[in-house]
């Protein structure tokens, strides 16, 4: 089962990275990220590392928190 919180930060990778007209292979190329890896964060099948959640933001030319949009904060007693 996908964990939603990656599932969406994937997504909004993908978005900012096709908006911005780059191809998966090109853009995890540019990145220093193996191809199937990055395609895997996209799909919220990877729980992606600080450094390398930095690498996607300074490459997308976005802050960091861009790319947490939309993942809900919760806590045990919600």
């Amino acid at each position: 089962m996908k964990n939603n919180d990656l599932v969406q930060i994937g997504a909004n990778i993908k978005a900012m990275r096709t908006e911005k007209g780059y191809i998966q292979k090109a853009f995890a190329l540019a990145v220093k990220l193996d191809v199937s890896y990055f395609g895997g964060v996209e799909r919220g099948d990877r729980n992606l590392s600080a450094l390398n959640l930095i690498k996607i933001s300074r490459a997308l030319r976005e802050p960091v928190s861009e790319l947490f949009k939309g993942v809900k904060y919760e806590t045990k007693e919600s």
